[in-house]
């Protein structure tokens, strides 16, 4: 009985992050569809991890689970405070926060957050947040190359363990708008699953 319940304690926590969450948006139909394989033509941009080539990190939130991603396409790696964060897509900062030293399980804590935004050639723009206090090593203004260290994570905001919250955004009908991504992984390139670990390729390739 003991496999059994350990298996059904994984299905579990997996439908409770993303199976078993219904899809709510057309946007979030399409990524499921890519995700699963029912879709196979994809022209988008494959980003890389955001952390040190050959390393790995666990998966733990993904786009638009149930939890604080409900209506979000953002994914959330498991990183203890410290850990290098490194540049996902060439590009220049825009903003940065790293003053905070505040956080925990309140939504309350939210604007206290550090964070960077990195702005691209097409205009997309992303975000690496729940930075470290003092764990920006970029400044505004700095043209940053794909794979490039841009700072530390940590545990500042609203969250509830120490984890790196990434998240592209695109200028969409007026409004900035969350949007999947793919991210080239040392197996394959492809959309990130909950609860999956993904290692870095070691060589650089996305601009």
């Amino acid at each position: 009985m003991r496999p059994l319940k350990i298996y059904l304690g994984w299905a579990f926590v997996l439908c409770s992050i993303w199976a078993c969450y219904p899809a709510r948006t057309p946007l979030q139909k399409e990524a499921r569809k890519y995700q699963f394989g029912r879709l196979h033509e994809d022209t988008s941009v494959v980003y890389e991890l955001p952390f040190a080539r050959g390393s790995t990190h666990r998966v733990i939130q993904g786009y638009y689970s149930r939890h604080t991603h409900k209506r979000r396409a953002a994914v959330d790696f498991k990183m203890k405070v410290g850990t290098p964060v490194h540049a996902a897509r060439t590009g220049i900062v825009i903003r940065t926060k790293d003053d905070s030293d505040q956080g925990g399980w309140n939504k309350e804590y939210r604007p206290d957050a550090n964070f960077i935004i990195i702005q691209h050639e097409d205009s997309t723009r992303t975000a690496y947040r729940h930075l470290q206090y003092q764990g920006v090593i970029v400044q505004i203004g700095d043209t940053i190359q794909s794979g490039q260290m841009i700072g530390r994570s940590g545990n500042t905001g609203y969250t509830l363990s120490p984890h790196l919250h990434f998240m592209v955004t695109a200028f969409i009908e007026g409004q900035w708008t969350a949007i999947p991504c793919r991210f080239q992984s040392a197996s394959k390139a492809g959309y990130l699953k909950p609860l999956h670990r993904y290692t870095s390729v070691n060589g650089g390739m996305v601009k």
